[in-house]
């Protein structure tokens, strides 16, 4: 299996795909040709570890055997996760299903992945690069996930860039309490796509590459632009048709459908290479807020970040760049020349549009729309009145998508909602879509309480011991001074 830049024609192994994070010319790696799998081989796995494991192999061929369940055995079978199968999927009807992916130790879909890519990057890190130092920009969960992940991880520094006013109370101070030695935290002034340009500056600068060098280190990254972190993300498609086969709730070949809350596209993504693999999906349906750039993308096929930015009441996806949005115009197109242009178009003119091919293409496999806050609160409040089942903002957009797209549709085939966060990580917006804003004025940490005492929904512990945690990442920085706070903290540590 080999890796190949979306802008460029070099290919590389997975190892060096993996360490390097992105490529030097600023395209993703993609893999050249995407690995079929055979179901029988599949369906009688006896474990989502030992389904990652298979998974796992076919992309990774440069790892041994031994290497990949190391990896996946560190991350799943250390108690970390807390439910049997680090995921779970519940009936709410006979069509519609929900996948709950933030049993981890943060509480978001980000910890399926993130609990993986620190050992999957160890055994891909080349023995002349003393320490490497992963760069994350979030909207919300992945600095947390990712945090944890990296956590005292040997030869790592991890340096994570927050918006300093678009992330959630709680995301904020799961950030700015983190422990461990090669832990840092910055908030910034402006919002997630600042945050994410930076960043992406930062890894394509000659001149910042060439002082972390001088200092021992090489940049990589955590976010989903690695397909380290991608990779971890199929196994969950996979496995929620594999699940929904045994209970009887699918035949084998009956298509499903997917609902994924969508800001920067990786986890949409994943769900469409699951389908290249084989698995029969129908549509992957994309949930955006109201910053509905790639909502709108899916419809028309005109990328245009040139509008208003919003901020949410589901912040992870207040987001105008999709990064990964650049992988799936390559497996669409296989033509990197005409994704460096759209890349470039996006750069210096704010906007790009695809070809009318290529947009039919796209809507063979994705249709999307987008929720208002509104929407999103009546989504809650509707989805808990029916099936006694709480959910966060980000889930919630996806159900009310899933209402739009039945309206417009018809379609009736069964279907996966994705959710991508515990609830009581968004407590206050929850409580306040049940009770009509009632709780407007309470503060976030006691809306924890309140939302257990009237939903009795388990609050996950990590959540009610973090208010009592001191702050240990303060600052918050201006967009520009990125790379210096990178060069104080390493330097000092």
């Amino acid at each position: 299996m080999r890796y190949i830049s979306t802008r460029g024609n070099k290919e590389v192994q997975a190892k060096e795909a993996i360490y390097r994070g992105i490529a030097e010319d600023g395209g993703l790696y993609t893999p050249v040709s995407i690995p079929p799998f055979d179901i029988e081989k599949i369906k009688d796995i006896d474990s989502y570890a030992n389904l990652a494991k298979y998974i796992f192999g076919l992309y990774l061929t440069d790892f041994t055997k031994e290497e990949i369940a190391d990896c996946i055995d560190k991350a799943y079978s250390s108690g970390r996760f807390y439910t049997k199968d680090i995921v779970a999927i519940k009936k709410l009807d006979r069509n519609i299903f929900a996948l709950e992916l933030w049993h981890g130790p943060t509480y978001a879909f980000k910890d399926v992945a993130l609990q993986v890519l620190p050992h999957l990057l160890l055994k891909s890190m080349p023995s002349f690069y003393k320490q490497a130092l992963i760069l994350v920009a979030t909207s919300g969960d992945t600095g947390k996930a990712a945090l944890e992940g990296f956590k005292d991880v040997d030869r790592t520094k991890i340096v994570v860039f927050y918006p300093s006013e678009g992330v959630s109370d709680v995301q904020k101070r799961q950030m700015t309490t983190q422990e461990g030695r090669n832990t840092f935290v910055a908030g910034i002034k402006g919002n997630f796509d600042d945050a994410q340009s930076g960043v992406k500056e930062i890894f394509t600068s000659k001149k910042c590459i060439d002082t972390i060098e001088n200092l021992g280190f090489f940049f990589t990254s955590a976010n989903s632009i690695n397909f380290g972190r991608l990779l971890p993300q199929i196994v969950y498609y996979i496995w929620s048709y594999i699940e929904l086969l045994k209970a009887g709730d699918i035949s084998e070949g009956e298509k499903i459908n997917f609902v994924v809350p969508t800001g920067n596209f990786g986890n949409i993504l994943a769900g469409f290479i699951a389908k290249l693999m084989g698995i029969p999906i129908n549509k992957l349906i994309v949930a955006s807020n109201i910053n509905s750039v790639v909502a709108d993308f899916i419809r028309t096929g005109l990328y245009d970040r040139r509008r208003e930015f919003y901020k949410t009441i589901s912040p992870s996806m207040d987001i105008l760049v999709a990064s990964n949005l650049e992988r799936l115009l390559y497996l669409v197109t296989r033509d990197s020349e005409r994704v460096k242009k759209y890349m470039l178009d996006l750069k210096s003119d704010g906007y790009y549009k695809v070809e009318e091919e290529v947009l039919k293409e796209i809507q063979e496999s994705f249709w999307g729309d987008f929720s208002t806050d509104d929407h999103t609160r009546n989504s809650i409040k509707t989805i808990y009145r029916e099936y006694g089942y709480l959910v966060d903002p980000h889930s919630a957009v996806g159900f009310d998508v899933y209402t739009k797209y039945q309206k417009q549709t018809s379609d009736n085939t069964k279907t996966v909602v994705v959710q991508t966060a515990n609830p009581y990580k968004f407590a206050k917006d929850v409580l306040n879509a049940l009770f009509d804003g009632e709780y407007n004025n309470i503060d976030p940490f006691e809306a924890v309480e309140t939302l257990y005492a009237k939903t009795g929904t388990e609050v996950p512990e990590g959540i009610k011991s973090l208010h009592s945690k001191p702050v240990l990442h303060p600052d918050v920085i201006e967009k520009d001074k990125m790379f210096d706070f990178i060069l104080e903290k390493i330097r000092d540590n």
